[in-house]
């Protein structure tokens, strides 16, 4: 023993002679671990199920807002003719990421011209593939109801 009354755990002991290890405190032990392991968690998931309700609501309000948005500019008269005019080097980088545009560039820099006149059909291509495929809200059977009651 040291001076604290500590035994000294050392090559010269003899583990035959040292006495086992209580079971009952052993238990206590194990159960107590298994308790304050359960809370953790459950705090935890309890965190971390606030933080997703917030984010879903404000995924939501941005939602909503961006309806409203978007039902006051088709409300605007004359801007059902506007059209979008996109680059391909920014339909590429926002489609595709950074891999789309790095092929893109090899492809242009294998042959220049032709790759130029490739990713400017293929930009010209998208932006019709992009105005074909929007709904507008002014189309929309569900803001019907309200675009009607915008217009009285």
């Amino acid at each position: 023993m040291d001076e604290d009354g500590l035994p000294i755990v050392g090559s010269g002991i003899d583990l035959t002679k040292v006495p086992a290890i209580q079971q009952k405190r052993t238990v206590a032990f194990l159960n107590q671990f298994v308790v304050h392991t359960v809370q953790f968690l459950n705090r935890f998931s309890t965190v971390c199920e606030e933080k997703l309700s917030a984010l879903s609501l404000r995924i939501q309000q941005i939602e909503t807002t961006l309806n409203i948005l978007d039902a006051k500019l088709s409300s605007i008269p004359g801007l059902e003719d506007v059209k979008l005019e996109v680059s391909s080097a920014n339909v590429n980088s926002v489609k595709n990421g950074p891999v789309a545009q790095a092929a893109a560039d090899q492809q242009t820099a294998g042959s220049p011209q032709s790759g130029q006149n490739n990713t400017q059909e293929e930009g010209v291509q998208k932006t019709e593939v992009v105005t074909e495929n929007v709904t507008t809200v002014a189309k929309d059977p569900r803001y019907a109801r309200y675009l009607k009651m915008v217009q009285v």
